[in-house]
């Protein structure tokens, strides 16, 4: 109870600190405002129970996909900004059902399993024995074995025979004992990784070469090395269902299914496939006062993947998006530049929804002042690359000078940087030449746990985290907004690779306007 009672005194303590260094610290008027609005009367919680909780993921082509999109534009309205939605292709409409797993023998357990994104529906459960891929040298062994799939569920990713995380065996293992998990886990990779390529096929292909030799269902297991977290991405097979299921029980199958006691499965993994869908990106829109046809860009991609909510990739850059430009539109009327709050589709499938906005608008693109995007978890932002602009250093400190030292004095700089050429929607514009800005956070264990798996849930956001980032993405727009003139896009010279060469500024790349091929 004291150590309670010290924890809740301390916690008291350096709260009316940070709010004392606050009060003390003069920033200019219309930021004071947005700190004040954002930290006082924040939407961002209610935001991420409408989205979240209330329409779940956000995969291209369902549903959810569409129900997000009209929640954007009511809510965007709502703060009285114009929005619209802008389709830009299709993609296989697919809606998520049930998915229900059972082991029948050698005894009853229901089974932690997903069916992947887009895969078949089964029309009526299927009930039969499990096999286990085993480990081949040769391509002449991977085909002696391949008939014996036929009519089997079949098991094809590697068996982790430790499934505890690395961290723990580091925290209370002996060293010895690390080393000998860890070199074994290595080991264990690698020879997987090299009988797949005995195989001839790819983990991407293989599902589609079980479902031509007769296989009932494939099922993975994609753990990301943390307990209880997989990545749920989409199906490669195109007629039998193809799941997921969680580390602990498919390694109890694995076990059972290559020590001689075949068990067991019933698989009834119902969706909808409903032909093809639009796909579209959500645009809202405050229209600059004096210099109408020039931009300012609050960038989130909307959609998710599907395993759990897409909470953290990206529920929350569009959350914080969100929040910054109801504060912008109530706080900041006399905008001078046009801002735009962009919402992407189809960022998962490789930025289709920002590259189609980029080939769309070219007039839109010529007069963009910069692009913020946020897109890498719950954390606060604690890096800022330059993006490869030569000029970047003068105009984004000058703007940065503008945020709340509590915000900046986490965040560090890398001018002039360099260009992303991938990994999120800010690249799409850095591409095409316009100043754009990847606000990069602070991991909160992203890439192991809430990356794609079915862990990303709304429980994860850290909301406090996010106001700053939306009080920062404001503040910024304000100040790109306050420049007399469009910023100088001046690319630095780009250093040698690896190899010697000179680096190349990214392409502009199109997007994918249909999933044919996909």
């Amino acid at each position: 109870m004291k150590l309670i009672n010290t924890l809740k005194y301390s916690t008291l303590v350096l709260s009316a600190v940070a709010v004392h260094a606050q009060a003390q610290e003069k920033l200019n008027p219309t930021v004071q405002s947005f700190v004040t609005e954002i930290q006082n009367n924040s939407q961002l919680e209610k935001f991420s129970h409408e989205l979240l909780d209330g329409i779940g993921p956000r995969l291209v082509g369902t549903p959810q996909m569409d129900q997000a999109g009209e929640w954007a534009l009511k809510t965007l309205k709502g703060f009285g900004i114009d929005a619209r939605r802008e389709d830009y292709g299709t993609w296989k409409a697919w809606e998520r059902g049930i998915t229900h797993v059972d082991m029948t023998y050698p005894r009853a357990k229901s089974i932690d399993a997903t069916q992947l994104a887009w895969s078949p529906t089964t029309k009526k459960a299927v009930n039969t024995d499990v096999i286990a891929m085993p480990v081949f040298k040769t391509k002449a062994e991977f085909e002696a074995w391949l008939p014996s799939v036929k009519g089997k569920i079949v098991l094809m990713s590697q068996n982790q025979r430790y499934g505890r995380s690395d961290y723990q065996y580091k925290e209370f293992g002996t060293d010895d004992l690390y080393k000998k998990v860890t070199e074994t886990r290595k080991a264990d990779t690698e020879a997987w990784n090299n009988s797949i390529k005995a195989t001839g096929y790819t983990n991407n292909t293989l599902p589609e070469v079980f479902e031509k030799n007769g296989a009932a269902a494939v099922a993975i297991s994609y753990w990301t090395g943390i307990m209880g977290a997989n990545r749920i991405f989409g199906a490669k097979t195109t007629k039998i269902p193809m799941i997921d299921i969680s580390n602990e029980d498919y390694g109890m199958l694995y076990r059972l299914a290559s020590k001689g006691t075949a068990p067991k499965l019933t698989i009834d993994a119902q969706s909808k496939h409903n032909g093809t869908a639009k796909t579209f990106n959500i645009i809202g829109e405050i229209k600059g006062k004096e210099k109408p046809n020039e931009y300012i860009i609050l960038s989130a991609h909307f959609d998710s993947w599907d395993g759990a909510q897409g909470a953290t990739d990206n529920g929350t850059g569009t959350i914080a998006m969100m929040e910054a430009i109801r504060t912008i539109k109530k706080l900041y009327p006399n905008n001078k530049r046009t801002i735009l709050i962009c919402l992407w589709g189809s960022e998962e499938q490789g930025l289709n929804g920002s590259r189609a906005f980029v080939e769309d608008h070219p007039e839109i693109i010529k007069n963009t002042q910069a692009v913020f995007n946020l897109d890498n978890g719950t954390g606060r932002v604690v890096n800022i690359n330059g993006s490869g602009y030569e000029k970047s250093y003068e105009y984004m400190t000058r703007w940065l000078q503008a945020v709340p030292n509590f915000i900046t004095k986490e965040i560090k700089t890398d001018f002039p940087g360099l260009p992303s050429g991938g990994g999120s929607d800010h690249s799409s514009f850095v591409a095409a030449g316009v100043p754009g800005f990847m606000l990069s956070s602070l991991n909160w264990g992203y890439g192991t746990y809430t990356w794609h798996t079915n862990k990303d849930t709304y429980d994860k956001i850290v909301f406090e985290e996010i106001q700053s980032n939306a009080i920062l993405s404001a503040t910024l727009t304000m100040m790109a907004d306050q420049e007399k003139d469009l910023v100088n896009r001046d690319r630095r010279v780009l250093p040698t690779d690896k190899d010697g060469k000179p680096m190349q500024w990214p392409e502009v790349k199109g997007p994918r306007r249909t999933s044919e091929g996909y």
